[in-house]
Order: C-alpha cells, then structure tokens, then sequence
C-alpha cells in the first residue's frame, strides 16, 4: 500500500522522529546517499510559483542520484487542459514520486487518489508539511530535546501556522499561536492538534496578546499576506504591526533564534536587523528544505 506525505497527521512520534535522524544523517554523510535515487524520477507539479521549493527538491534529487522533472502549470499551457484525475494517473506511468505545489488541498487529494505513486505535499492553501519538517530539523540541530523545546508562532494562522502545529503536537512541542484577533488558525486543525498534544505531551496555546509571550526559545513569522491572496497591506498592517518579529519582541519573549520560512518582507513581518543577526535561523531552515525533502522521499519511495 503506498503512503503520501499530504499532511503529516496520520504519521506517529517515532516515524517522524525517525525522519528526522534520517535528515540529519543524510545532511551529515551526503556520500552515503549518492545513488540513493539512481534510476528514479520524480516530476515537480507546480500551480504557484517558487525559489526554494523548487531549488531544493531538484539539487536534493539529484544529489541523491534521481531526475527531477519541473512541470509549471501556467507557462506550460498545462492548467485547465486536462483533468487532475488524467494528468495523476498519466504521471504516474513514467514517474515514481509527484511532488505538487498547488493552490488547493482537494488537487493534492484528486492527484494521491489517482496515481499508484506516492504524492508529496509541497504547499497547498491549508499544510506546508515539507517546510515544517525542515523548521523542525534545525531546531534539532540547536536543541538536545524537542519536547524541551518553547516554539511561538506570530501572524497569520495559515498553512504554515497549522503544520507547525500538526508537526509539534506529534512531537511534543510546547507551541504558542499569536494571531491578531480574526486571523486564528483553522479551528479544526486546532482542535486534532489538541488531542494529539494530549498523548504527546505538547501543549498547544492560541492568543492574540504578543505581549504575552514569555520563555520562548523560538520565535516564528510568516508573510502577513499569503502568496495568491489580494488583500490590500493597507488593509491589515494596523493589525499586523504588533507581531512584528523584531529586537524588542526577541529580548522580552526571551527569545534565543527567529525563524521565517521566506521569502521575508524586510522590516515588515521581521525587521531586517533580526533576519541578519546571529539569532536568525533564516537560512539553516531554507538549507534543510533540501535535507528534510530527500528524508521524505527515501523514505516514501521505500514504503512503495
């Protein structure tokens, strides 16, 4: 029976651990992994554009010894021009993984439930389960434990938001959510994530008082205004501007790293002091898409 990696919510502790020792391994030892993929292609189905998505799954594969094959809906004349039931199944007769960037959960559910090849999540409207992993892998490289781990999150509550969450409550993770009042997380991402805290031992906070946060080892940011959406920043900086991951917000929440999956809107949602300090764990999380990616690959590629 073959696994996708949609959303990280039917994965236990010890398989996502296990993940990512394998990441670290592989980051550690790359010569091991040098024919890894040899002989195997995976193609890039990408409904929205991308830097390092896109950079990371192809120099990943082909580190690891594979063929990436990027296929851009929009320049590519492929959108519309045939149903995602058709492309999956045909994809799936010449590749051995899809890996899909796209604007909606239900393509990646159209494309998992008809190919017999395992289809990977690399961003829809409500999961970022690729990114998360890698957010989680370099929080590993600067902490023994993760369940010791104080992460909180400042912004918009989207899909990097919840599978931060999802990722954390499996590992146990203490998670703050701070949202400005009405752009909370998905209530019933919240709400699976809370029971699985429960058998984790994670804790799951949600606020809308930034000043709140106290003790926190990380703190996390995102684009106020996710990429697609046409909100006018106008419109939302009023409400946006206390979650400011800045200078003042590090030493009050006592913050040790700040974290941002890119691309970063400088001295918007993070100052550009932040982003370029020695705190700044920027660029070990964009680095790790790669090995996070190739894990998550080996990894389904052996289930199949």
């Amino acid at each position: 029976m073959k696994q996708d990696l949609l959303t990280f919510t039917n994965w236990s502790k010890d398989n996502l651990q296990a993940l990512l020792d394998s990441a670290l391994d592989i980051k550690a030892h790359p010569e091991k992994y040098a024919t890894a993929l040899a002989g195997k292609s995976i193609v890039g189905l990408f409904e929205k554009p991308s830097l390092r998505t896109r950079v990371s799954f192809d120099i990943g594969i082909n580190k690891l010894g594979g063929h990436f094959l990027y296929l851009d809906m929009e320049s590519g004349n492929l959108s519309g021009r045939e149903s995602g039931k058709d492309m999956a199944g045909n994809l799936g007769c010449w590749a051995d993984a899809i890996v899909a960037r796209v604007f909606k959960h239900s393509t990646l559910q159209t494309l998992s439930e008809n190919t017999h090849v395992p289809v990977i999540n690399a961003l829809c409207d409500l999961y970022h389960p690729c990114q998360a992993l890698a957010d989680y892998l370099a929080l590993a490289e600067k902490f023994d434990d993760l369940s010791s781990v104080h992460l909180a999150y400042l912004g918009d509550g989207n899909n990097v938001a919840h599978s931060l969450m999802i990722v954390g409550a499996i590992l146990g993770v203490k998670l703050t959510i701070a949202t400005p009042m009405g752009y909370e997380p998905d209530s019933s991402i919240v709400d699976w994530c809370q029971s699985a805290a429960q058998s984790s031992g994670s804790t799951l906070t949600l606020t809308n008082d930034v000043n709140s946060l106290k003790d926190v080892d990380a703190l996390y940011t995102d684009t106020w205004i996710s990429m697609g959406d046409s909100t006018p920043l106008e419109q939302i900086k009023n409400q946006f501007q206390p979650f400011q991951l800045n200078e003042t917000l590090m030493k009050q929440s006592g913050a040790q790293w700040a974290m941002h999956c890119q691309p970063a809107h400088r001295d918007l949602e993070i100052t550009s002091k932040v982003a370029d300090s020695e705190q700044s764990l920027l660029l070990l999380q964009a680095e790790n898409r790669m090995h996070a990616q190739n894990a998550i690959l080996l990894w389904l590629l052996a289930k199949n």
